[in-house]
């Protein structure tokens, strides 16, 4: 029988930072490393048990670190899922503006930024069910921080709008959202589908769609 080495503890009975419950001591790394290693772990215990399902405990020894060396860095599991929110939605908007800006070509701009989104959906990190299918979702802070994501998405999309149509502002805020949420609807439900579409023949379905309808307004001659 294979006996495993005592943990050593401090004086309050603990074990030292930096070593976890089964004895093994994690490396010392750079805060920025340390920081991403423990998200990382964070996102697969949030994924595998939802949010009020996932403890701090669990976190901390799928990371491989004591608890007090998780509480460093993150005093709270909210302020680990706020990071993980504002991570993942930074990741996508990043995606999304680097599509529209990928062409001056709209219709060109449409397919790109269509496939981005199906793409991320499509990850198998899944970091869509943190960012869309938490079970924080009506939570203020986390409401907040996806309207934000919305805005700034649609704002982007209707900036394209009025240039190219001379559309009033609004107009062509209003078709932002609704391009926006074309595919933000469109993507989740292919998820459902379970691979049983092709990733790039849902995404230019959408595309198609979105672009006969938008590149019905007039533009400007």
């Amino acid at each position: 029988m294979v006996h495993q080495a005592p943990v050593e503890r401090d004086e309050t009975g603990k074990p030292p930072a930096g070593q976890t419950r089964s004895g093994q001591r994690s490396a010392r790394l750079p805060r920025d490393e340390r920081r991403a290693q423990l998200l990382a772990a964070a996102q697969e215990v949030f994924v595998a048990n939802g949010y009020h399902g996932a403890a701090m405990d669990e976190i901390a020894e799928t990371a491989h670190v004591s608890k007090p060396v998780l509480y460093q860095h993150f005093p709270s599991k909210r302020d680990l899922y706020l990071a993980l929110l504002d991570s993942h939605l930074s990741k996508l908007i990043e995606l999304l503006l680097g599509a529209l800006n990928s062409t001056s070509d709209n219709d060109e701009r449409v397919q790109a930024v269509m496939r981005a989104y199906f793409r991320f959906i499509a990850n198998d990190d899944q970091a869509h069910r943190l960012v869309f299918e938490s079970d924080l979702i009506n939570d203020p802070d986390v409401s907040a921080r996806l309207e934000t994501f919305n805005k700034t998405f649609a704002d982007a999309v209707a900036r394209v709008i009025a240039e190219d149509t001379k559309l009033p502002e609004l107009e062509a805020q209003l078709l932002g959202r609704g391009l926006a949420g074309m595919a933000h609807v469109s993507a989740r439900y292919w998820l459902e589908t379970d691979g049983d579409l092709d990733l790039d023949v849902a995404s230019d379905l959408i595309y198609r769609l979105a672009w006969r309808g938008i590149s019905r307004f007039p533009k400007e001659t």
